[in-house]
């Protein structure tokens, strides 16, 4: 590998992308002493499509990076509301000693602002407005070395982290593609004007009918706490409706059988109706290849259990800058390498197991029939249904209780992600 010289590099650590995977990558990159660029290609504030939603996992990791969630604009809520097969139960979030027993919300509005200025904060050097085009390669070993940019720039570093979310240009340049069977998820949601806006819990709905056909997702009402409720669904490609649902129409059509009093109508709705796909369970690998690491929706790190990303996106971001740190401190290009390396292994030790759990629930309830049961015989059940959210939140202790033991133990003996 052949390193750019000292006069050359702009940077330690070069991070595209200051979504949450990129803002938490460079965080810890700069608390390990580096020097950090970190590239956004808008200007903040800006929007992203998103539930808005923050389980425990997630409180976790802005907690760790000391994001003050007491200032104004945070809103808690105690758990998860379950709706389905005539039946609602309120769920808080269980008690651990690993994670927060409350949740937040936030929108994406603000939401990656504040994280790229805790970034900042921490030393990281932000630079918005640069639109990341490609990679430098070195001639003879093939490794990226740097960054071209839309406007002719180029910026020079000894590694490059991808957090460009899920059309990552830079992992395709370095022929990293989608791997086709991993499952992926379209969201969409809106915001309207609603007395639901303060609910102390997030609301899901698991009866998702397209016409007679029971749908593999969920339909979500997560209060914002400003006055504005987002609502939105989710949907898993398992089933074989997915690709000829209008997702917009079926979001109308959800939300028109919603009581009136809630207000999810055209008249009150206070944004347009907007998508996002979901890469799960690593779908794109190796996260690590000449040079460059995949961190957040590059690598397919959301979980398919519940479409959850930016836990995970802050998650991936904290090991790959461990794993940088650790490389940058060996004392040839060839020891770097060799951690670099590591770093693929070290993320599928983490959640490959887990992930592959994710991947044969959402097989199994893509299946004509199985949803349905699971909504009509497992939602009576309250200690089922508290096993479940442990399971589909990815929250235990790793000595905890008889449910925690169990899924810990599933996610070991189940094959890498």
């Amino acid at each position: 590998m052949t390193e750019p010289a000292a006069s050359q590099a702009d940077a330690d650590v070069i991070v595209v992308g200051a979504g949450p995977a990129g803002s938490a990558t460079a965080y810890y990159l700069a608390q390990h002493g580096l020097d950090v660029l970190l590239l956004e290609k808008t200007t903040f504030p800006r929007e992203k499509v998103c539930g808005d939603g923050l389980t425990p996992r997630a409180v976790k990791q802005l907690m760790n990076m000391g994001v003050d969630i007491d200032a104004p604009g945070w809103t808690r809520h105690k758990g998860l509301r379950v709706v389905g097969g005539g039946h609602r139960f309120d769920l808080d979030w269980p008690e651990l000693d690993s994670f927060p027993n409350f949740g937040l919300v936030r929108t994406r509005q603000d939401f990656d602002e504040i994280l790229a200025a805790n970034a900042v904060k921490g030393g990281v050097r932000l630079m918005e407005g640069v639109n990341v085009s490609g990679p430098i390669l070195d001639d003879r070993s093939g490794h990226i070395v740097g960054v071209t940019t839309k406007d002719g720039r180029s910026f020079r570093s000894r590694v490059v982290v991808a957090a460009d979310g899920n059309s990552t240009r830079l992992a395709l340049a370095m022929g990293l593609h989608k791997r086709e069977d991993r499952p992926m998820g379209v969201a969409v949601r809106t915001y309207y004007d609603s007395p639901r806006h303060d609910d102390d819990y997030l609301e899901i709905w698991l009866e998702l009918w397209d016409g007679d056909t029971l749908l593999p997702g969920y339909g979500w009402v997560f209060g914002v706490g400003d006055g504005r409720a987002n609502v939105g669904l989710g949907l898993l490609n398992t089933s074989d409706a997915f690709k000829a649902i209008d997702y917009r129409d079926l979001l109308k059509r959800w939300t028109r059988n919603m009581p009136a009093e809630w207000q999810f109508d055209d008249e009150h709705m206070t944004a347009p109706i907007r998508g996002a796909a979901l890469p799960m369970a690593f779908n794109r690998q190796p996260h690590y290849t000449r040079g460059l690491l995949l961190v957040g929706d590059s690598g397919g790190s959301i979980n398919p259990f519940n479409g959850e990303g930016i836990a995970y996106a802050m998650e991936t971001g904290e090991i790959a800058a461990e794993v940088i740190a650790k490389a940058l401190r060996q004392d040839t290009a060839a020891q770097q390498e060799r951690v670099l390396r590591t770093y693929s292994q070290v993320l599928k030790d983490a959640y490959g197991g887990y992930f592959t759990l994710g991947r044969l629930f959402v097989e199994a309830i893509g299946k004509p029939g199985l949803m349905s049961f699971g909504v009509r015989h497992g939602l009576p059940h309250p200690r089922l249904m508290r096993f479940a959210l442990k399971l589909l939140g990815n929250l235990t202790d790793r000595r905890g209780d008889a449910s925690d033991k169990i899924i810990n133990v599933l996610s070991k003996v189940a094959p890498p992600a």
